[in-house]
């Protein structure tokens, strides 16, 4: 499993970049937690001089937190002319002048700098001074420069491993060009405006059922506020399929669940548009927003629908043939006969480009699957059910 913030399962990035010089540290929690500053951002050259406990030591292993690589390779030194001997370039960590006249730079120019001699092939070094009174001043006096922080000068000490890190946050920044390790993804594309239609619809509705857009007068102004609060959020399809459901679960603990409501012509486009690009190539048994939507719809029939499902309830050439937004495989069909493999669709008036070319889908589907796939119009439903009916039986015969 991984730590808080260590994945193992990830390959880390080693950046060729400057060696880290600690002189004379004297706690090992310091060597170690700042072996591990290092591993943060990509160093890996760690040189020590004269540390006071003496090395290995169980202490730094304990503080490194997983940084046993840097640790492992740690090169121990006498004194600082031979850790920084063959260095080409040499920084000196201080947030004292020292009276010495030297180029003084922050962290982001001395990396930038850095960067430059070490793409040259240049050994670049990092001095960092004792925790109780940081580099001598013969330590400085064999730097080129002298870093120091922008820190409150009035309490400018900082603790070995800070200092290695804020360095090394600086050189890793300017390596990667300040990449981060991931974002978050796009889990779904922003909604579409039909989409949004549809909730707001719906949304309207149920606010008008518990009177909530009063008074009259101010009707329209609520309403455009609302409105602006949910284009504001610029939400995505997910997001409408979850605030559709969730207005919907509001409206069921209040009424009881949905038995035969009837949406009208508009609305019942509107929402089968939204199942037509969600259920687009999904599987139905496994998208959670295609079965949501689905089971929408079957709570909530349009007139032609709840007319030819009680027909086909009632009428004893189809009673118990039929079953309502049923899944077969991917698809979501109207009405379906797994006994006939006959697969109704209704076709509403004004559909969108998105209904057609869905239900264009599933028809070529289900017939490569040898089901009859039969259309019939809504307006032919609600006009002659008879004749349709009759000319459903011939098929079904």
């Amino acid at each position: 499993m991984s730590g808080s913030g260590t994945d193992k399962t990830k390959t880390g990035k080693t950046i060729e970049g400057p060696v880290v010089v600690l002189v004379e540290p004297q706690l090992g929690e310091n060597i170690g937690m700042a072996a591990r500053a290092m591993g943060n951002f990509g160093l890996t050259r760690l040189r020590i001089v004269n540390p006071r406990d003496g090395w290995p030591n169980l202490s730094a292993q304990r503080a490194a937190a997983g940084a046993d690589h840097i640790l492992d390779r740690v090169e121990l030194f006498d004194t600082v002319q031979e850790a920084v001997a063959d260095c080409a370039l040499l920084f000196a960590t201080t947030a004292r002048a020292h009276d010495q006249a030297k180029p003084v730079v922050a962290p982001e120019a001395a990396v930038k700098e850095m960067g430059g001699q070490i793409a040259g092939g240049g050994t670049v070094g990092i001095l960092f001074g004792r925790e109780r009174y940081g580099l001598q001043n013969e330590e400085v006096a064999l730097a080129d420069r002298i870093i120091t922080y922008p820190v409150n000068p009035g309490f400018a000490s900082l603790n070995l491993a800070q200092a290695v890190l804020l360095l090394g946050y600086e050189w890793f920044k300017l390596a990667t060009q300040g990449a981060l390790p991931f974002a978050m993804p796009e889990r779904s594309e922003r909604a579409s405006q039909h989409q949004m239609q549809a909730f707001f619809d719906n949304l309207v509705r149920e606010l008008d059922k518990v009177e909530f857009l009063r008074p009259a007068e101010k009707r329209d102004t609520m309403l455009v506020n609302l409105r602006n609060i949910f284009t504001r959020m610029e939400p995505t399809k997910q997001d409408m399929h979850t605030l559709h459901g969730v207005v919907m679960a509001i409206a069921e603990g209040r009424k009881g669940p949905a038995k035969g409501g009837v949406l009208d012509g508009a609305q019942a486009t509107r929402l089968r548009a939204l199942l037509a690009e969600q259920g687009a190539g999904a599987d139905p048994s496994q998208s959670s927003s295609v079965r949501g939507l689905a089971r929408l719809l079957r709570r909530n029939p349009t007139d032609a629908e709840r007319i030819l499902w009680k027909a086909l309830t009632s009428d004893r050439r189809f009673a118990g043939q039929f079953k309502r937004q049923t899944p077969v495989g991917r698809h979501i069909p109207d009405f379906v006969s797994f006994v006939h493999r006959i697969a109704i669709e209704i076709v509403n008036a004004d559909e969108s480009e998105a209904i057609a070319n869905d239900r264009a889908a599933r028809s070529a589907w289900l017939a490569a699957r040898d089901y009859r796939v039969v259309e019939l119009q809504a307006a032919a439903i609600e006009a002659d059910l008879v004749d349709v009916l009759d000319g459903l039986a011939e098929r079904v015969g």
